[in-house]
């Protein structure tokens, strides 16, 4: 995703600035005329790998007024319970673990480990995973208060680093290549596999796959709509962005990943689509709260669309599965 060019104030000054959120979930800010940081920035040491071969980098670069935006460590506390989901939910996920041998987290930026012939299943868990935190969507910056909107996803990623096996097939792998390695799993499955399990807690006898929709196996919210104040670096506000229809009435506000970003619009009103519960909302842009919101035939996995009719009224448009659907501003 790219980068938002716009003016921040600091301590009175202005400032053009470029910022970003990565998949990573940090808040960074640059000069962009200089590259110099606009808000602080620390470089923090990080966890070390042991893939053979590999190098790893001992620091990465951590916004020192942001904390992070989407979830990127994990332990044991962080596992969903039946409170949050069900109990059959929250069954199946600690099989899971308890099958993986635990997840290895040391924090952000923790890498996947190796997995050597004849070890016991260790995994790794990285947080966020591979859909971010920040997706290709990118933000949205409202350039005259310099608040920026970010719809942010806590994912994560499991498995481990073992030496290329040619007979073995993963959902992404390196078999056309000279590289040695490929990550997997304890389940065999590739680099695109989940901490998650089915909310039903079952699995087909035959195939091993899940039974009914999944969820994460980690607590709640799993999608945000979160406001930053680029002047200062703190988080304005975070909402739970997206409903799981499958969970039980009064628990399904925990949001509902997609990939797509926000619109802000001069009037103070958020829009976004960006969630697979085949709706569009409107937020404050003042205090995230939830103004409005339209049933779409299809999830709207696109950036919203501001533009102006030819008789000066203020439209939103939408795209949802490939129908153009559009809304007039009051």
């Amino acid at each position: 995703n790219g980068g938002l060019l716009f003016t921040a104030h600091h301590n009175g000054k202005s400032e053009p600035v470029i910022a970003q959120v990565p998949k990573s979930g940090l808040f960074y800010e640059l000069d962009r005329v200089t590259g110099k940081p606009s808000l602080p920035i620390d470089e923090r040491p990080v966890p070390k790998g042991d893939v053979p071969g590999e190098w790893y980098s001992p620091t990465q670069p951590f916004p020192r007024m942001t904390p992070p935006l989407a979830r990127n460590s994990f332990t044991l506390d962080d596992m969903v319970t039946a409170e949050d989901t069900t109990p059959e939910h929250a069954k199946a996920c600690r099989a899971m673990w308890d099958k993986a041998g635990g997840y290895l987290n040391y924090g952000p930026f923790t890498p996947f480990f190796f997995h050597r012939d004849g070890a016991p299943p260790r995994s790794t868990i990285q947080l966020p995973g591979g859909t971010g935190g920040v997706n290709w969507g990118g933000m949205a910056v409202n350039p005259n208060t310099g608040i920026v909107y970010s719809n942010m996803s806590n994912t994560s990623l499991v498995g481990w680093v073992e030496r290329k096996n040619t007979t073995k097939s993963y959902s992404f792998d390196a078999n056309d290549t000279n590289q040695p390695y490929d990550r997997a799993s304890v389940d065999g499955k590739g680099p695109f596999f989940s901490f998650s399990a089915p909310l039903s807690g079952k699995y087909d006898e035959k195939t091993g796959r899940p039974v009914g929709p999944q969820a994460p196996c980690y607590k709640p919210p799993w999608n945000t709509l979160t406001a930053v104040d680029a002047n200062t670096g703190k988080v304005k506000w975070q909402v739970p962005l997206g409903l799981n229809e499958a969970l039980p009435q009064g628990k399904q506000l925990v949001g509902n990943a997609g990939n797509a970003g926000p619109t802000v619009t001069a009037g103070g009103l958020v829009f976004v689509g960006a969630t697979n519960d085949k709706r569009f909302r409107a937020f404050d842009a003042e205090t995230g709260k939830e103004l409005w919101e339209a049933q779409l035939n299809n999830n709207a996995n696109a950036n919203p669309i501001s533009y102006r009719g030819r008789s000066g009224k203020q439209y939103i448009a939408i795209n949802a599965g490939g129908t153009i659907v559009a809304y007039a501003v009051r």
